[in-house]
């Protein structure tokens, strides 16, 4: 690299003389221009080939994510059928068998009935039924009795309740005959085929109820048999 620093561009231009010299230096400075013309086109064409690519990429995307939205709309749709239709199929067996059930049981109810011979002989006492009201421990009751006799006479007697649980941490029990004292007439019955012994009735306060028997006494009389009929059932609201 000796030699570079023996050029000397004063001693360069006087040997070669000004014309010399200016064309000398008009020609670097066009070499120069051109070469970095050519540089700077081949960038730009680089540039504007990734720019290109980039466009397409980026238009690529926007379509992929169009297509994207799209089925994520056309599933989100489809879900939202599928779930209705769930919750509407579920809605129809919910009430199939809820009808499934009372169907039964107004058959069975009714085989007592008219079929006695598939049952046994006597008055029975077929259902119970506590039932809330908006006062605090006070509450309805039905009670229905049903006569499976096959001559089916009348049928004369009166039912009570009787209410077992506890009170003050202590076990208790109450006769729905003592706490209606007043209304003991509703606990009668007079019936051929059937009938629903009804009325209301207030538990005394601090009082948890956790069973409750039903007796029914049908007294003797001319065309029917002393007879002592008992039946538990747990307390529970319908």
């Amino acid at each position: 690299m000796n030699w570079l620093t023996k050029i000397n561009l004063t001693t360069v231009f006087k040997r070669l003389g000004p014309l010399k010299s200016a064309f000398f230096i008009v020609l670097i400075i066009s070499l120069c221009l051109y070469i970095g013309y050519r540089f700077g086109n081949f960038y730009h064409s680089y540039q504007q080939n990734i720019i290109k690519n980039q466009a397409q990429r980026l238009t690529q995307l926007y379509q992929e994510n169009e297509d994207y939205i799209r089925t994520v709309n056309t599933l989100t749709v489809e879900l939202e059928i599928e779930r209705l239709a769930n919750k509407k199929t579920a809605a129809i067996l919910e009430k199939i068998e809820a009808e499934h059930y009372e169907v039964k049981k107004q058959l069975a109810f009714y085989e007592k009935i008219m079929a006695p011979e598939k049952q046994a002989e006597g008055v029975v006492i077929d259902n119970l039924m506590i039932l809330p009201t908006t006062s605090q421990n006070h509450y309805r009751y039905q009670i229905v009795m049903v006569q499976k006799n096959k001559k089916k006479r009348y049928a004369k007697g009166e039912v009570d309740l009787i209410f077992s649980g506890s009170l003050n941490s202590q076990p208790k029990q109450f006769k729905l005959s003592h706490l209606i004292k007043n209304n003991k007439k509703e606990l009668t019955f007079n019936f051929k085929y059937f009938q629903m012994v009804e009325g209301e009735f207030t538990l005394p306060l601090g009082f948890a109820p956790e069973q409750i028997k039903v007796v029914a006494t049908l007294p003797k009389g001319k065309w029917q048999k002393y007879h002592r009929l008992e039946q538990n059932y747990p307390w529970r609201l319908n």
